[in-house]
């Protein structure tokens, strides 16, 4: 079976190489998505040698059970670094811009110009901004801000009143939150308007409680993952590094690692400027950014540590549960997001997961609005 298999791959791998004109000698496998997805890609690029400028396959041709390829070059870039590993990635995109011309997002801006700004848009342009001539990077910079303009203003209020203060049961208040919903209250006092005849209360006023204002000072250290399959969370931890550097309650402070660590916390406030500091690719030494952020540490019983990642480590994986170990034992509570965007699809490293949670950290997969909930609780415990 093993065998049988391993054949197989191998025959797909020979069918991805010699492209959709082997399609009536070598097919590729029956129902799997990744390696039809991959040969769209490599389709896209490479069916210009047969001087088809759309790299888009011809249905009346045969073959490719999908019909054709539809991608933009804004898809192609995602879809590459989506499927494929950084060596294969840094191969095709030099070949897409100096072999085959694919130059229109980093040598006209008005190309970007008349483009939707949205956060696939905003993740093609983190992927490309190093290649990007000073003119076309102005534009890009412009559609990185509308794209977190629109997610800060999607989150703020919420992350706001979660990390704000805690509930105060003694205190009525105006605003209509389900999270602050005082259910009994609102049972006791609508009783008078219970209708017999449908058999059920008429809500004629829903009750909430107050949130008491919280001055005391925390820390919150967040450290991201820059490698490329982080790529969503690093963009929703720029936003909220953001937001809760503008909170009076938090002193926050925020590094980026691949293999290096880099200290963002002078312009934490500022997302744009965070997220166009990224270098996606390379490795992952986990452990030496966790050193790095318990450096940062100056009263582990009032700070919060937010590690986000996907807990595959480059380095000494020793080292790495050492550095958490030795945070969680300070009395630094530790959060890991293994991934925080709106999907929340994580694909992480579970072993080394379990050896953290046994250590005391937290491990979860979150959306924004679920972090600054636990963060908020953490802090008005």
């Amino acid at each position: 079976m093993r065998e049988q298999k391993n054949n197989i791959e191998q025959l797909n791998k020979w069918r991805l190489m010699l492209g959709r004109y082997a399609d009536d000698r070598i097919g590729l496998e029956e129902g799997n998505v990744t390696y039809r997805d991959m040969d769209d890609v490599l389709d896209f690029l490479y069916s210009r040698e047969y001087g088809e400028e759309e790299g888009v396959r011809n249905p009346s041709e045969g073959g490719g059970g999908n019909g054709g390829s539809r991608l933009t070059i804004s898809g192609w870039i995602n879809e590459v670094h989506r499927l494929f590993p950084k060596e294969t990635i840094e191969v095709m995109e030099k070949q897409a811009l100096e072999h085959y011309g694919l130059t229109e997002l980093l040598t006209d801006e008005t190309v970007l110009e008349k483009m939707e700004p949205n956060q696939e848009l905003l993740k093609t342009i983190l992927q490309l901004k190093g290649m990007m001539s000073p003119k076309v990077l102005q534009a890009a910079r412009a559609i990185v801000r509308k794209v977190v303009e629109e997610l800060k203003k999607k989150f703020e209020q919420d992350i706001r009143q979660s990390i704000a203060g805690r509930i105060d049961k003694n205190q009525e208040s105006s605003i209509a939150m389900a999270r602050n919903l005082d259910m009994k209250k609102t049972i006791l006092r609508n009783l008078k308007h219970y209708d017999k005849e449908k058999n059920r209360i008429v809500l004629e006023k829903v009750y909430f409680y107050a949130r008491v204002r919280m001055h005391t000072m925390w820390h919150v250290v967040i450290a991201v993952d820059e490698s490329g399959s982080m790529l969503d969370s690093v963009i929703h931890s720029s936003v909220m590094a953001g937001i809760f550097a503008s909170l009076p309650m938090l002193e926050t402070k925020l590094v980026i690692f691949d293999t290096q660590v880099v200290d963002l916390s002078d312009h934490v406030e500022d997302a744009v400027e965070t997220l166009m500091s990224v270098q996606l690719g390379g490795g992952t030494d986990i452990g030496r950014a966790l050193r790095y952020c318990e450096s940062l540490v100056t009263m582990p019983e009032r700070t919060i540590l937010v590690l986000v990642t996907d807990l595959y480590e480059g380095g000494s994986v020793r080292e790495m549960y050492a550095a958490v170990r030795a945070i969680v034992e300070s009395g630094v509570k530790m959060m890991v997001l293994t991934a925080l965007d709106k999907e929340v699809n994580p694909n992480y490293n579970r072993n080394v997961a379990a050896q953290v949670t046994s250590m005391g950290a937290h491990v979860a997969a979150m959306t924004p609005n679920e972090l600054a909930e636990w963060v908020g609780g953490v802090i008005n415990e």
